[in-house]
């Protein structure tokens, strides 16, 4: 054999050393008691425990014969390894859960009862940011729940992913025992979760961009030449003299947002508006019934439980808020009102993700629930003062803004012909328009928002007529019924209207209203 054989060899004979030795290394200690306990056998977990086995000992993952003890609410197994010393703290490797949050998870009273007595923290959170405390309101526990508060627990413990808290998991699920449970206990109803302020948040990522675009720019010659220069501009498309024309400084004109300013702060949700978006009618009447607030706004975007209601397509549940009291002329930041609302998720857009479908399964029909909306005193003639950044995932693909708004006008865009004789009968005025954006940086069509990458100049209006000054009208009704925007990208796969309801509507705005 030659040498260099000899030394090939043995090369492969150390690295085949050196990869046994680590997987060795990297095999988890034996844990037999936490495998016996995961069979749930009761007498292997007594005898290991004679033998001198750890009674913490954990599998590769952490769990221990305690967390499986509390998972399957194996009591016996449970007070045999805490008896022998086992770690009633010890958490798992991925998610940091102690035996106490599997077992409130479970709703296993008896073995979080156990383990409270042998030192479990009532207030331990899991690496994801959640207590016992939480999973036994989500689990609709109500024992453990008490065995919880009366060992010191947090009723309003905060989760760290958004302030939630175990009311609001407990909405989330329509857990009404765990409500009442936590009700009972005096549990903050008014909490809400904390707020996203997206605008903050671009605003530090645009700086933060700018710092590194400044890092890279003092790399580069600090002497471009002039033809470098104008090809920049070029390839930006910005002309060397300046920039375009803004829109006018009206003061009272509608301000021209970008999508994330229009989509602005969200969040500050409480318990009722969990249970508002989520549909449920029981957890509603629970928290109504103790005392939540049915016209509280959210802190975000200033939603009231009944506007979360009906965005979601929740009409059964809105039902209940407004003979509950709730007020329907309450709108969010943008402008949208129940009534705008209800029209809007009935007839919402064909996008690019999911739009709510609990409309589709509700025993209250939209147009019923427009006339409890306008019985209960809604206004007509409320105006959206932004476009509704939710209702397509992108203005300009949709050929048209919402701005300025109307009930009537939403029915028009839908050619809705039932929806608008409903309207006016209840005083809509039929010719209000839509507010005319002026963007100067792009525009698909008229009345559409402009996106800042493309710079592309306007066709000068052969009509010879003034432009209408930006704020001014800008879509009518009876374009809206008639195909507004259709040209533009694919607005015609994604409309959606009343089937065959084009010609009706059309000649219903003429012919009846003029």
């Amino acid at each position: 054999m030659s040498e260099a054989r000899k030394k090939s060899l043995l090369r492969s004979a150390f690295i085949a050393v050196v990869i046994v030795i680590a997987f060795a290394a990297a095999t988890p200690a034996e844990s037999p008691i936490a495998d016996a306990a995961e069979q749930g056998d009761v007498a292997a977990v007594r005898a290991l425990i004679r033998q001198g086995a750890d009674p913490s000992g954990a599998q590769a993952d952490g769990m221990t014969a305690l967390h499986w003890s509390a998972l399957n609410n194996e009591i016996e197994i449970t007070e045999v390894v805490l008896f022998a010393g086992a770690n009633a703290n010890a958490t798992t490797r991925l998610g940091g859960y102690t035996p106490l949050h599997i077992a409130s998870r479970a709703g296993n009273a008896e073995v979080v009862e156990s383990l409270l007595k042998t030192g479990a923290d009532p207030g331990a959170y899991t690496s994801t940011g959640v207590t016992a405390m939480h999973f036994a309101a989500e689990a609709n526990a109500a024992g453990v729940i008490k065995a919880l508060v009366a060992a010191g627990a947090d009723l309003d413990a905060k989760d760290s992913f958004s302030d939630r808290t175990p009311m609001m998991f407990a909405s989330v699920r329509n857990a009404t025992t765990a409500l009442q449970t936590l009700v009972e206990f005096d549990a903050d109803l008014s909490l809400a979760t904390a707020i996203k302020d997206y605008e903050k948040i671009e605003g530090e990522a645009t700086e933060e961009r700018a710092r590194r675009t400044r890092v890279r720019e003092a790399a580069k010659d600090p002497e471009p030449n002039e033809e470098d220069s104008q090809a920049g501009n070029q390839r930006s498309g910005r002309p060397s003299g300046g920039s375009g024309q803004s829109p006018p400084a009206d003061p009272n004109a509608p301000k021209v947002l970008s999508s994330i300013e229009q989509i602005g702060k969200q969040g500050g949700f409480t318990a009722l508006h969990y249970a508002a978006r989520e549909g449920h009618i029981e957890a509603t009447r629970v928290l109504l019934e103790a005392g939540s607030d049915v016209n509280q706004v959210t802190v975000g975007d200033q939603s009231s439980p009944l506007l979360v209601a009906v965005i979601n397509g929740n009409y059964d549940l809105a039902r209940v808020l407004l003979e509950s009291g709730a007020d329907p002329n309450v709108a969010s930041d943008d402008g949208v009102s129940p009534l705008f609302a209800t029209l809007n998720i009935e007839w919402s857009l064909r996008t690019w993700y999911p739009q709510p479908q609990a409309f589709r399964q509700q025993f209250t029909s939209y147009i019923e629930l427009m006339e409890l909306l306008l019985d209960a005193g809604a206004d007509p003639n409320s105006r959206t003062s932004t476009h509704v950044w939710y209702a397509s995932y992108n203005a300009g693909r949709m050929g048209v803004d919402f701005s300025g708004a109307t009930p009537f006008w939403r029915a028009a865009y839908a050619t809705d012909v039932n929806a608008m004789r409903l309207l006016v009968e209840n005083g809509a005025d039929p010719n209000i328009w839509t507010y005319n954006i002026v963007n100067p940086r792009r525009r698909f069509g008229p009345n559409v928002p402009a996106n800042a990458g493309n710079n592309e100049e306007e066709e000068e209006d052969p009509s010879g007529l003034p432009p209408v000054p930006h704020g001014g009208p800008g879509i009518h009704p009876l374009h809206a019924a008639s195909g507004v925007g259709f040209g533009t990208s694919r607005v015609a796969q994604q409309h959606r209207s009343v089937p065959d309801g084009w010609l009706p509507s059309v000649k219903y705005l003429i012919e009846e209203l003029g």
